[in-house]
């Protein structure tokens, strides 16, 4: 399933430690880099690379906001909801990432370009509102910041294709 590098890499990363458990969160997040989110199947062969069943590494996987079980878009957009960042405008934010993208929250666009979830925190309290594009952050969130940083990912996207 695992291409062999990949494989082959954590297998060696997992030699080097005492306790394989302890290298979970690296190889899930390992995993899901390469396919984008952690299938049944590349979760039940990382299991059984850290000695753990595949209901303890999913139990792992679906506690933290960063592991995704079904297929996400290339960037996900994880929109900050703390009470913080709604004082300072979540809600307009929220709406207006909805209507630039064409989705709800917990949707994916038809390109499968942007999947926009919600996040509890961030810790960018100083900077809210905020978000976070493929886990880096991003703001003092305006239409015209979220514009450009939409254009970005989707430009950016557009010409990892065309080397394809």
């Amino acid at each position: 399933m695992l291409p062999k590098e990949i494989k082959d890499r954590l297998e060696g990363e997992i030699k080097h430690v005492e306790h394989p458990r302890e290298l979970a969160v690296d190889v899930m997040f390992a995993i899901q880099d390469h396919y984008g989110y952690l299938s049944d199947e590349a979760l039940a062969e990382a299991a059984s690379m850290l000695g753990m069943t595949p209901l303890e590494l999913d139990e792992l996987a679906t506690f933290y906001t960063f592991t995704f079980r079904e297929p996400v878009g290339k960037y996900v957009i994880h929109v900050c909801d703390s009470v913080v960042c709604w004082m300072n405008g979540y809600e307009p934010v929220r709406d207006y990432l909805c209507r630039k993208l064409g989705i709800a929250l917990g949707e994916t666009t038809p390109d499968g370009l942007f999947t926009l979830l919600p996040v509890c925190c961030i810790g960018y309290c100083d900077r809210s509102p905020a978000m976070l594009v493929n886990r880096r952050v991003h703001g003092e969130l305006t239409p015209e910041k979220i514009d450009a940083i939409v254009e970005k990912c989707r430009h950016k996207a557009g010409k990892e294709v065309a080397r394809y």
